[in-house]
């Protein structure tokens, strides 16, 4: 069950998107400087036996179209939540088994690396993995990500809990 800020702002966006967008309430994603809101679109009908290369293109084609057609009423949405949230919005879809992000935000993050964890971003640069080490480091990130999602998806949950706990606990006068 979504709680707090979260369920007001997917409460908010439920009440803006047109009806017949989506197939379902989008998902919403959030952290301190962005909004990222994906919607599952209708995949399209092709002919029984269609190959799976017309299917694909079909899709890519679908996800194109919503992107153009809606791009004014998602800016105006998206304008409208920004002043009312504080934060930027970013749209993407889901259509079939594709995922595509219209423009998200990259936001620099300030932090500081000793030698060691230096040397590991330049090896990064120097082996053509990543052009930089602002790159490099991204890429360090998804990977874990990629490698330790169970974990992290447990302490997100945790910290959601202790949030709670903070939230139920007695008044500080």
């Amino acid at each position: 069950m979504v709680e707090g800020i979260e369920a007001e702002v997917l409460g908010w966006f439920i009440g803006r998107i047109p009806e017949g967008w989506f197939t379902q309430p989008p998902e919403l994603t959030m952290d301190r400087d962005e909004i990222l809101v994906v919607g599952r679109l209708a995949e399209p009908s092709l002919p029984e036996g269609a190959a799976p290369e017309a299917r694909a293109e079909a899709v890519v084609a679908r996800i194109q179209r919503f992107r153009e057609e809606t791009r004014p009423q998602r800016m105006r949405i998206a304008t409208e939540a920004e002043h009312r949230f504080g934060r930027k919005v970013s749209w993407g879809v889901v259509c079939g088994d594709r995922r595509e992000l219209f423009t998200v935000l990259s936001v620099p993050v300030m932090t500081r690396l000793r030698l060691p964890e230096r040397q590991t971003l330049d090896t990064l640069v120097e082996a053509g993995v990543a052009r930089s080490r602002s790159e490099a480091l991204a890429w360090c990130v998804r990977l874990v990500a990629k490698h330790q999602s169970e974990w992290l998806a447990e302490l997100r949950e945790a910290l959601v809990r202790v949030q709670q706990l903070r939230q139920s606990g007695p008044e500080l006068e």
